[in-house]
């Protein structure tokens, strides 16, 4: 029996290894979930990478926008930045950060009036 426990360490170490990484697919839209939490208004917003998007007072900017590929687990990575006109200083941004589909709670989009989301890149 003594020969067993190296046996089985070469064989651990000959079995192939998973990826390290998986891949990330580029996108150029992405879809953000909106929500308005004083009168309740939700609504999924598309957003082209570079052009600002506008949700109340917020104007959302998608700067980078990522998929899984078709063959792995669906999810969705964005980089976002925001900006609000009831804040002083309407260019100064409220949130600049990835949001991340699947963890959610990773990095959030803090503020009393909306929330937002990312859904999906396409």
């Amino acid at each position: 029996m003594s020969w067993l426990r190296p046996a089985l360490l070469a064989l651990l170490l000959a079995a192939p290894l998973p990826a390290a990484a998986q891949e990330w697919v580029p996108r150029r839209v992405g879809e953000i979930q909106a929500l308005d939490k004083v009168n309740a208004r939700v609504a999924t917003l598309r957003a082209t990478v570079g052009e600002p998007t506008r949700f109340g007072t917020l104007t959302i900017t998608l700067r980078a926008c990522h998929a899984r590929p078709p063959d792995e687990v669906p999810d969705a990575a964005a980089f976002l930045e925001v900006t609000d006109a009831q804040r002083g200083g309407g260019n100064q941004p409220v949130f600049r950060g990835w949001l991340f589909a699947d963890a959610p709670a990773v990095n959030m989009f803090e503020h009393p009036v909306y929330d937002l989301r990312i859904l999906n890149c396409r």
